[in-house]
């Protein structure tokens, strides 16, 4: 099950202030990708990474970059991740004006494209653009408040994941279903058994504070195995 699933550290959980050794230590544990959030600061009220950070992380890692863009001006920041050579980036519906024009910029640079949609943004803008990207990025729960420990996954997350799943199956798609926002050891069971194939995994899974990230990423195996058990 688990060489199926697509396992997407989030860069954010790690030693913000140590970020080399973090990465290298993602690497040690088997990690081949991390999730790089992007935010203005305006679309939510968070900056983790600035870009010349992320610059230099390109500089000292082949990991796979997999950046999800949460701001307001979505071509420029695009225009400076294909600049950097990410391999992946996921951009908001909700903050895009040309969505079918940000698609066609990430693809022709050979990129993997993929759109975010917010808790409560219908699947159903997704109708004609699906065939077009390789991943739907689910927020499961609002974007950049994951600092707020009273946030909960949304109480429809999977019936919103397994409403994708039956799209992407109806019309023969192989696209990645990325879940992020309280992706948990407990929660990613049901989230994998409902149709989701990329985990991005934070504070609550593989960066879980009192573990090491050996032991976590042991729970983690043994949380994905789960969902072998109920399908």
């Amino acid at each position: 099950m688990e060489s199926r699933i697509i396992l997407s550290p989030s860069i954010m959980c790690g030693d913000l202030v140590n970020l080399e050794k973090s990465i290298n230590e993602l690497e040690e544990i088997g990690m081949d990708t991390l999730h790089i959030d992007v935010i203005d600061g305006t679309f939510s009220p968070s900056m983790p990474l600035g870009i010349e950070t992320i610059k230099r992380m390109r500089e000292i890692t082949s990991m796979n970059f997999d950046v999800h863009i949460m701001s307001n001006d979505n071509e420029f920041f695009i225009g400076e991740m294909l600049k950097i050579g990410v391999e992946g980036i996921t951009f908001h519906h909700e903050t895009s004006l040309h969505v079918d024009r940000y698609i066609q910029l990430i693809k022709h640079a050979g990129t993997t494209v993929g759109i975010a949609l917010n808790p409560a943004t219908p699947l159903n803008v997704l109708e004609y653009v699906l065939p077009e990207i390789d991943r739907v990025c689910l927020m499961l729960i609002n974007p950049g408040f994951a600092t707020n420990k009273a946030e909960k996954q949304i109480p429809y997350a999977l019936k919103k994941i397994t409403d994708l799943r039956k799209l992407v199956d109806e019309q023969g798609l192989t696209i990645d279903i990325q879940v992020d926002g309280r992706v948990s050891l407990a929660t990613i069971p049901d989230l994998l058994t409902a149709g989701a194939t990329n985990l991005v995994l934070g504070s609550t899974s593989l960066f879980i504070a009192e573990n090491t990230l050996t032991k976590n990423r042991e729970l983690l195996t043994d949380a994905i195995n789960k969902a072998v058990l109920v399908k």
